[in-house]
């Protein structure tokens, strides 16, 4: 049978309602990709592999939860769903809300949202409305929203999205026949390191898999779980984890002590650093994406991490394409020549 999505293909390991049927894009099943080249750098002797969710459909590893967020949804007969977000949560929700028929309103706050990701959301049709805010005011609001109305909320803060997300944790120990020893991921909103830890326990306890030490990794300006207080004003080149009050912090907290882990942050040019490794590689991911990576580096570098003889996945969260300014600012820019033979020689062949 051919690959029908993480409901399908979960769906006995997934709390969801009887008789609910999937909205899906055909999400998960997203590669896990050696990158021996990496492991090199790091002083080799240990199988690193990234899985790339970038290359779900709509770029991000959102569509795991939101292809259950809005199937339930519309089960129970929503006919709208809302969402604050730095713009992946955005652009999934509105894809799966147009594949259900369902209305989608998107708040963001405004001036903080990558283009490629905001094009994403009004290329599926949501009503987008950005707020004189940040991500965390947008979340309270859209909370009070749905509590108020009729409007399914289908931010991280509902069950439903950590049920889809998950999955990705399955895969994982699918692919390698084991949880690996160490994962690391970058950590904004905190869903998503709450989802992979519930995944990986629901498999040990199901399958008899082990259990992996997870690295969460903050950008320093919006560290919230690592500075132990709320960041007011976060700031950092990775939009997407530029978040100050992570709706799933506790839960974050627990799963990275529970699996021997721990949060830490990294600067924003550790991050840029990582996603030029990554894409050295042929992976090109957007910046907070690349978190995960600068905090491998960052640990290895400082003697605090020993990797000899183990299996190491970095979560590589969203596309780049999501934020290709970034790029385009920080690399080299195209050399322009006259469309001549002996110019492009020149160049070419002096290199």
């Amino acid at each position: 049978m051919s690959y029908q999505g993480i409901i399908e293909t979960y769906k006995a390991l997934l709390k969801i309602p009887d008789e609910m049927k999937a909205v899906t894009l055909l999400e998960g099943n997203t590669p896990l990709i050696p990158v021996p080249a990496i492991a090199d750098q790091l002083g080799g002797d240990f199988d690193l592999r990234v899985k790339f969710e970038g290359l779900n459909p709509t770029g991000s590893f959102k569509d795991r939860g939101m292809t259950v967020a809005v199937s339930e949804a519309a089960h129970r007969g929503a006919k709208t769903v809302i969402c604050a977000s730095t713009g992946n949560t955005a652009a999934s929700a509105a894809a799966y809300a147009a594949r259900a028929g369902m209305r989608a309103i998107v708040i963001i706050p405004a001036g903080k949202v990558a283009a490629g990701k905001l094009a994403g959301a009004i290329a599926y049709g949501a009503d987008v409305i950005q707020i004189d805010g940040s991500f965390d005011d947008a979340l309270s609001l859209v909370v009070s929203i749905s509590e108020k109305h009729p409007i399914a909320l289908v931010n991280s803060l509902n069950p439903f999205r950590l049920e889809g997300q998950k999955s990705s944790a399955f895969e994982i120990c699918d692919v390698l026949g084991d949880a690996p020893d160490w994962m690391a991921l970058p950590v904004g909103n905190a869903g998503n390191i709450t989802a992979y830890w519930m995944g990986y326990k629901q498999y040990h306890e199901v399958k008899g898999t082990s259990l992996p030490r997870i690295l969460g990794v903050q950008a320093a300006g919006s560290a919230p779980l690592v500075l132990g207080h709320p960041v007011e004003k976060p700031e950092t080149i990775a939009t997407a984890i530029r978040i100050g009050r992570p709706a799933r912090g506790e839960e974050a907290l627990i799963a990275a002590s529970e699996s021997n882990g721990y949060i830490m942050a990294v600067t924003d040019d550790e991050i840029l650093k990582a996603q030029k490794i990554l894409a050295s590689s042929g992976i090109w991911v957007e910046p907070a994406s690349a978190a995960g990576l600068a905090g491998l580096v960052k640990e290895v570098n400082a003697g605090k991490l020993n990797l000899c003889g183990k299996k190491v996945v970095i979560i590589c969260t969203g596309h780049g394409l999501k934020d290709p300014d970034v790029i385009t600012g920080q690399f080299t820019k195209p050399q322009a020549v006259k469309a001549e033979l002996t110019e492009l020689e020149r160049i070419i062949l002096n290199g």
